[in-house]
């Protein structure tokens, strides 16, 4: 298969997001990871921070690029020459509000991007960025939930260094 984009904030990065990323660079030949500058959401992480983590979680992967982008995604995707998004589906609850977006996007681009939903592993399934950020914030270990790198950078943020 083609071209794909998983889109995200990925404020930050974690294995769930990355289980997600590698299933799909098995399915499609090229994975570009979109990490979007989201007017509605407060980031703890500047947006290059984010793309600079992503970078090097992704780093041994030839088939995944990490860009970022503000605006639309179906504009972006349009840039890049993308028709298909991969999202990670966690609960029901994700379902319901991924496939709205899904529709949206269908219907905003005339019916030329499709949506590909992937389960999350198990062991992941109770996982979100904001938990992790909720731990980091008091200073418990968050090593496996996020890579090292990102783990370090969540101390430093956070001035438990």
């Amino acid at each position: 298969m083609g071209k794909v984009i998983y889109p995200g904030s990925f404020d930050p990065v974690t294995y769930g997001h990355l289980d997600i990323i590698k299933r799909s660079a098995s399915m499609f030949e090229e994975v570009v990871v979109g990490v979007l500058s989201n007017s509605a959401k407060n980031p703890l992480f500047s947006l290059e921070e984010r793309t600079e983590m992503i970078v090097e979680a992704v780093k041994d992967y030839d088939n995944v690029t990490v860009i970022n982008f503000d605006g639309l995604l179906i504009d972006f995707m349009k840039k890049q020459d993308i028709s298909v998004i991969v999202r990670g589906l966690r609960a029901v609850t994700d379902f319901e509000y991924e496939l709205q977006i899904a529709q949206s996007n269908r219907k905003i681009s005339k019916d030329t991007i499709d949506t590909v939903f992937l389960t999350t592993s198990i062991e992941y399934a109770y996982l979100s960025s904001s938990i992790v950020k909720e731990y980091a914030r008091y200073g418990t270990d968050v090593s496996e939930f996020v890579p090292e790198y990102v783990a370090f950078k969540l101390k430093e943020k956070y001035k438990l260094m």
